[in-house]
């Protein structure tokens, strides 16, 4: 693997961006969702004027890791290239991008040949300067446009597809509440509890009123068979709307696996 790293990376500093077609998806075989094979294919990509795919990868790794800088400035890059390129409709021209689970999220943080302490301290300082950038008016507008195309595939039932508008919704704006509801419903349906779990998780610190989503942590759990934290979720929904039907029927089937 770290052979492999040092190919990509010597093709980079030797200027030869078609090299990495043949070092970091090998690299990236053998562990799914390295961040640096990943950053080295987006910048050959661009190199290369293949933006679509450059943003793709640079996209990728904002899932693993939403502070990493050149991650950040890249994707801005290719989003001007490709507005250049395409117009309005750029989104269009996207090959699909994957989701990374929860799992990959945190496998980069303790990797043996890096300093887990010094990388958890940037880590924290990073993510925090992150959430607390203020998006900027076309940012919310692009974040609003993208959760929209995500409900239009929830509704088709394509929820897959789904999620990565979500995925890039929130790239641009993380402050909307419900755009995480919609993601862990997402979720839901796909039967990964513990990713709507999460999701609802920061949908309710944005919003702590919604509804969906303490019903939709409140499934998780249930399917996790987490009862006990299923019917605080569902209490806690219930104080907010008493007469909540399905709430009140997932009470009910939650606290007969209690007893």
């Amino acid at each position: 693997m770290p052979y492999l790293e040092a190919t990509a990376a010597g093709a980079l500093v030797t200027q030869q961006p078609d090299d990495i077609s043949a070092s970091c998806p090998r690299a990236l075989a053998l562990v799914p969702f390295g961040m640096k094979p990943l950053l080295r294919r987006a910048s050959a990509y661009e190199a290369l004027e293949k933006y679509t795919l450059a943003y793709v990868d640079y996209l990728t790794v904002l899932q693993i890791d939403d502070s990493v800088t050149s991650a950040l400035e890249g994707s801005s890059r290719m989003t001007r290239a490709l507005m250049d390129s395409f117009g309005p409709e750029w989104r269009q021209k996207l090959p699909s991008i994957p989701l990374v689970p929860v799992s990959a999220q945190k496998r980069w943080e303790c990797l043996p040949s890096e300093n887990c302490k010094e990388t958890a301290k940037s880590k924290s300082k990073e993510t925090t300067a992150t959430k607390s950038r203020v998006p900027s008016a076309g940012d919310v507008e692009r974040a609003r446009v993208l959760k929209e195309e995500g409900n239009e595939l929830v509704k088709k039932g394509n929820h897959k597809q789904a999620i990565e508008k979500y995925n890039e919704s929130l790239w641009f704006s993380n402050l909307e509440s419900a755009t995480y509801s919609n993601r862990a419903l997402c979720h839901l349906v796909l039967k990964q509890y513990k990713e709507a779990v999460k999701d609802c998780t920061e949908a309710l610190t944005l919003d702590g009123k919604n509804v969906k989503a303490f019903y939709r942590r409140a499934q998780a759990y249930k399917a996790l068979k987490d009862y006990k934290s299923s019917f605080a979720d569902i209490n806690s929904l219930l104080q907010i709307e008493p007469r909540n039907g399905p709430a009140q029927k997932l009470r009910q089937e939650v606290n007969r696996s209690l007893n």
